[in-house]
């Protein structure tokens, strides 16, 4: 026999239910408007930049023919003498990540709030993080070949300096998101600050650390083939080079070739990202 409901319970039910309803139906309201607003954001920037110009857009696919017919047949006669330059490239971008990871550690630990001695430190810290994002590797690999000259070493400065502010800001927000209570049981336990970070902070963070270090180095092999159109050493000052005389055959052969070398790096990459999760 099923005792009857209380009195009024069914209408409590019954308002609960609405209330819910009502407050998905504000949520839902709420993304599509946020979501019309960035959309129409992005529709003003295409408009803006003249990514809607069709005249333009069509015109120009004839001149990418045109360039793309003369790079056929690729011409790799002289592919014993971009050996040196493709390994200078990838040594550019180990040592590159290497210097940045280093650098970029200490940074993050200071930036992150719950590893950071204080508000002045956590605040200047991002603020230097900030200012190595802002300046792209380009315009830092022209300032060190103008302060060291040409070759490897200007390339290496550049796409660490520029991989700190990248680097740093994900590990401090890995820092950040870690789980506070193996935090607080060291120091209720009595760590120290470097105790506490050792044993209860780099444990947990170690795995993303390790991901963004590799995702960084298959980008910084890419940018370092741009570098070389500065001076700073690396296969892209052949293709500049071959660029400069309109040796187009020259051209595709070299760009076949960083697509190989990139394809082994990211494949790499991945192969490294799956044994280290």
């Amino acid at each position: 026999m099923s005792t009857p409901a209380a009195p009024g319970t069914g209408s409590a039910e019954r308002h609960v239910h609405e209330a819910l309803l009502a407050g998905s139906g504000a949520a839902t309201r709420a993304s599509a408007w946020r979501i019309a607003a960035l959309s129409a954001i992005v529709i003003a920037a295409l408009a803006f930049t003249g990514s809607f110009d069709r005249e333009r857009l069509i015109d120009g696919l004839p001149a990418l023919a045109q360039i793309a017919s003369e790079m056929m047949p690729p011409d790799f006669a002289r592919w014993r003498a971009w050996m040196r330059p493709l390994l200078d490239t990838l040594a550019m971008s180990i040592a590159g990540t290497a210097i940045a990871v280093v650098l970029a550690l200490p940074l993050a630990l200071l930036a992150a709030p719950n590893t950071s001695p204080g508000r002045a430190a956590q605040q200047a810290s991002r603020l230097l993080l900030n200012l190595l994002r802002a300046i792209p590797e380009l315009i830092m690999g022209i300032l060190f070949v103008a302060a060291v000259g040409f070759g490897a070493l200007p390339g290496v400065l550049a796409l660490a300096l520029h991989s700190v502010g990248m680097v740093g800001k994900f590990f401090a927000e890995a820092i950040e998101h870690a789980d506070p209570r193996p935090i607080e049981a060291a120091r209720a336990a009595g760590g120290t600050r470097l105790q506490v970070i050792w044993h209860a902070v780099l444990p947990q963070v170690l795995p993303q650390m390790a991901d963004t270090t590799v995702y960084r180095w298959e980008y910084n092999f890419r940018a370092s083939t741009v570098l070389g159109a500065v001076g700073a050493g690396g296969i892209g000052t052949e293709l500049m080079g071959s660029l400069r005389l309109m040796d187009y055959p020259q051209v595709g052969a070299i760009l076949l070739c960083i697509l190989l070398c990139v394809t082994l790096v990211d494949s790499l990459g991945q192969r490294i990202r799956r044994r280290l999760t």
